[in-house]
């Protein structure tokens, strides 16, 4: 299946359900009313009470995910994704909420970009890569299976390895990112990172995981950490103290795309490779919206055949020669490709 028919596959059935009174055990007689069906990004989301009783509403106060919003809101700065209307509503001497729950799509249909194959370099056939990324121009690579992942500094094109350590037998190791002179690495299901020294690959720290639920892709925009767990959320992390500060969930103009592993920073966005298919997103980091596409199934065909040949999992930009590399798990080579949009 194309990258581009999964995503139309996607369609996802709109629910817009409501919640009784907040206050009591007895269902409200109240809803919130909304006049769209599908919201998306940029919409005007006009909200009413329905009061089949006749009750004597005084005042009606909205809030959306907590934040206080008109009965006529335009929907342009804010996230896609799950959200919850409330609405505090009085009437003679009682107060009641309520909610309702809505999800906002993507305003754009995302772009098809395609690639071409600028060079192509040896890599460790037997390297289950996870996390891939330039960092002054070293290559820094994480490989995962249990006992046998590992933190690699590599020579990209000679495949040679340049510093290697290997994690301990119970951690599978998963997406690496470099930032301040420091490498975060994490594992997949033990919901713990690990922070090296770049230069001496020595430990510095050990961090557990928030709300998110595993440790998948990560990459950094100089600021903060973006992290990856395997659904369609992406988390915004604190580089210092490592908490959980946010996070965005990815939305095209159909619904929501889960399973978002490997993760790069590229000129202002978010390239996401999705776990068991060889394409990688485009994503807009401010919103969470699916900008563009890339469909690099042909490349796995350009690798050796053999039975631990898995997918395609390793985007790391290279920004002297403004190219991007990619490989894949248990993969013999690695591809420099510059994209175009279509």
């Amino acid at each position: 299946m194309t990258l581009s028919k999964y995503f139309i596959l996607l369609t996802l059935s709109f629910f817009l359900s409501n919640c009784g009174d907040t206050n009591t055990s007895k269902k409200s007689s109240l809803s919130i009313n909304t006049t769209v069906k599908s919201v998306m990004l940029g919409d005007t989301l006009k909200l009413s009470i329905n009061n089949p009783k006749k009750l004597d509403i005084t005042n009606v106060s909205y809030e959306l995910n907590g934040q206080p919003i008109e009965n006529n809101t335009a929907l342009n700065n804010i996230t896609l994704g799950d959200k919850i209307i409330t609405a505090k509503v009085n009437y003679s001497d009682k107060s009641e909420t309520i909610t309702k729950s809505i999800q906002v799509f993507n305003n754009i249909i995302p772009s098809y970009y395609t690639y071409e194959v600028i060079n192509t370099y040896p890599h460790d056939i037997t390297s289950y890569t996870q996390g891939l990324e330039f960092y002054n121009g070293e290559l820094y690579e994480s490989t995962g299976q249990r006992k046998k992942s590992k933190l690699r500094k590599v020579n990209f094109e000679t495949g040679e390895v340049l510093k290697n350590i290997n994690l301990e037998n119970q951690y599978f190791g998963e997406g690496l990112t470099v930032l301040n002179d420091k490498i975060y690495q994490l594992t997949w299901q033990a919901k713990r990172g690990f922070v090296y020294d770049v230069n001496t690959f020595e430990k510095l720290n050990t961090f557990n995981y928030g709300t998110s639920k595993e440790g998948w892709g990560i990459c950094n925009d100089g600021k903060t950490l973006f992290k990856s767990d395997g659904t369609e959320k992406i988390y915004l992390l604190d580089p210092e103290t490592f908490e959980e500060k946010s996070h965005i969930e990815i939305y095209t103009e159909k619904g929501k795309i889960p399973s978002l592993n490997e993760l790069e920073w590229i000129n202002g966005k978010i390239y996401a490779n999705i776990y068991q298919r060889n394409g990688v997103l485009i994503i807009n980091p401010e919103t969470g919206g699916v900008e563009g596409v890339i469909d690099f199934k042909p490349l796995k065909e350009l690798v050796t055949q053999h039975p631990d040949l898995d997918v395609l999992n390793g985007i790391a930009y290279h920004p002297e020669r403004e190219t991007i590399f990619v490989t894949g798990k248990n993969w013999d080579k690695l591809f420099e490709v510059k994209i175009t949009k279509r």
